[in-house]
């Protein structure tokens, strides 16, 4: 079987940036991810993970492409572990961070599964969306609210270090 992605850079432009390819559902999640790069102009030498997504896009269980762990936890990766044991007509959706320094986020979304067609080369790029803009845009993490709804005292001053409640030459 085949599966047809709609993959989806994360931005706030008012462009949509959007790929649209078919891969085999026994490719590797690490395929999944050399197309991915590929197809929005990447080199794909940067870190990247993939996470299991909600219907809300909310991140779930990492897919990392190494295996950064210190050995105690058991981490799964993308060259081990197959699309279609992670995609599947239950789970469709999942993000896809790329570069952890510039943070390019993609929405992943399963949009069909179709039989092989006769004389097509997989992966497939079947359609192309806007340009790749040359950084990866801005995010703004915000915390829910009441996250930090801490009381803070205005009238705190830091240079006054006779009410700081510590002795400045303590060492």
């Amino acid at each position: 079987m085949i599966y047809r992605f709609r993959v989806i850079l994360d931005n706030d432009t008012e462009e949509d940036i959007f790929r649209d390819f078919e891969i085999r559902e026994s490719d590797t999640m690490e395929d999944l991810h050399n197309v991915i790069t590929q197809c929005f102009g990447f080199d794909g030498t940067e870190m990247a993970s993939f996470y299991i997504s909600d219907e809300e896009w909310n991140q779930g269980e990492e897919i990392s492409l190494f295996d950064m762990s210190d050995g105690l936890n058991e981490v799964k990766l993308m060259n081990e572990t197959s699309i279609s044991d992670t995609v599947h007509e239950a789970q469709t959706k999942l993000i896809y961070v790329y570069d952890f320094m510039s943070m390019w986020t993609f929405f992943v979304e399963l949009a069909e599964i179709v039989e092989t067609a006769e004389g097509v080369d997989y992966p497939n790029l079947m359609y192309v969306q806007g340009q790749v803009p040359t950084e990866a845009p801005d995010k703004v993490f915000e915390a829910e609210k009441d996250e930090f709804d801490a009381e803070f005292d205005d009238d705190f001053n830091i240079d006054d270090y006779d009410n700081l409640d510590f002795n400045e030459n303590w060492n």
